[in-house]
């Protein structure tokens, strides 16, 4: 259903129940929307149209009051809708500009300061998933271990150290393995794999590389399984997942109900590999994304709603999703245009 398939008057009776619901958690009556609307309408006449928005599925009413709460596809159509977007004023923008830029140093600390920033000003839990950054490689030795194969030991900037086993032609000199060695270092030391293979592959294609063709080989050998091993097939290996703030989740808890649903959401964002795939379609195309409760199956007991929304590396190629999730009872007017900015602001940095 669409917001302009509902009469003028039953959209502003929607309109305003879902903004007081937002604000208050509590179930809207009559009386209150009848002080809120800007014109005049009795209380029975109210009743009669939320009695039609709630046939309609837009509506229900918990049983323990006569007032009533909007469902999730009420929600959506209001967020679609019916929703007044406002726009960040100038010194919230500058705030947030402030706050990510202040203390960062790299991917990470950007993405770490956007999320604990978009966490604490909705007072929601703060996520971003971005792409696992590879490390710069400190030292490449091809150490010969039998007859006709050899081991590539790399050891990055960061400390890790990690072995790939190659194979070597027959009769291989010891010296061919360390011409090979020196040649890798002094064109690996210090850069990641992915930003000098290519590089390296054509000097070697080229001739161009003073190597004589036994350790052009195992250089070649050497960097295509480097790279195999860099990039297997993708899956959510390849993504870092970032959450901030989950304990703010636990503010707005006020009865049992609420706190069971709290606990869902915990186990929701446990789910690493299902929130991970929830961002990337936030991916998908340009602007907001929203995601509210069982729409998707990853929150079809918690209730719960995420706002996201991409952001792009230096070349303009989008590489991950930022933004908040917490309770289907979101500031939506306040968080939308906060994460739209929040993701630009991450682009601008990285380019």
């Amino acid at each position: 259903m669409f917001a302009g398939e509902l009469g003028e008057r039953a959209r502003d009776i929607l309109r305003h129940l879902v903004d007081a619901y937002l604000s208050s958690g509590e179930p809207v009556g009559s009386r209150t929307l009848s002080q809120r609307l800007p014109h005049s309408l009795s209380p029975a006449s109210i009743r009669n149209v939320m009695a039609d928005l709630e046939m309609l599925g837009l509506l229900h009413s918990p049983h323990t009051s006569a007032g009533r709460v909007p469902t999730e596809k009420g929600l959506r159509l209001f967020v679609d809708g019916l929703l007044e977007i406002g726009e960040l004023a100038p010194t919230e923008r500058a705030a947030i500009e402030a706050r990510i830029t202040g203390g960062a140093h790299g991917l990470e600390d950007v993405l770490t300061q956007a999320t604990m920033m978009l966490s604490g000003l909705s007072r929601c839990a703060g996520l971003v998933v971005a792409p696992k950054q590879e490390s710069a490689l400190k030292h490449v030795e091809f150490v010969g271990v039998a007859p006709e194969r050899a081991i590539v030991v790399i050891v990055t900037e960061d400390g890790q150290v990690e072995n790939r086993l190659i194979n070597t032609p027959a009769g291989l000199p010891v010296s061919a393995l360390i011409e090979a060695s020196n040649y890798v270092n002094a064109r690996l030391r210090g850069r990641t794999l992915e930003s000098a293979r290519s590089e390296m592959m054509a000097e070697l294609d080229g001739d161009r590389a003073e190597l004589d063709r036994l350790t052009a080989k195992i250089v070649a050998e050497g960097l295509a399984t480097l790279a195999v091993a860099s990039h297997p097939e993708r899956n959510e290996q390849d993504k870092v997942l970032i959450v901030r703030g989950a304990s703010h989740l636990l503010d707005s808890v006020e009865a049992q109900a609420d706190l069971a649903r709290v606990r869902m959401l915990f186990e929701d964002i446990e789910r690493k590999s299902d929130l991970i795939h929830l961002l990337e379609l936030a991916q998908e195309g340009d602007g907001v994304k929203i995601f509210i409760g069982s729409e998707n199956r990853l929150f079809s007991l918690s209730g719960s709603s995420i706002v996201a929304a991409p952001y792009a590396n230096a070349q303009g190629k989008v590489v991950g999703a930022i933004g908040v999730i917490g309770p289907t009872r979101l500031n939506y007017a306040r968080i939308i245009p906060m994460v739209d900015h929040t993701a630009k602001v991450v682009g601008r940095l990285l380019a």
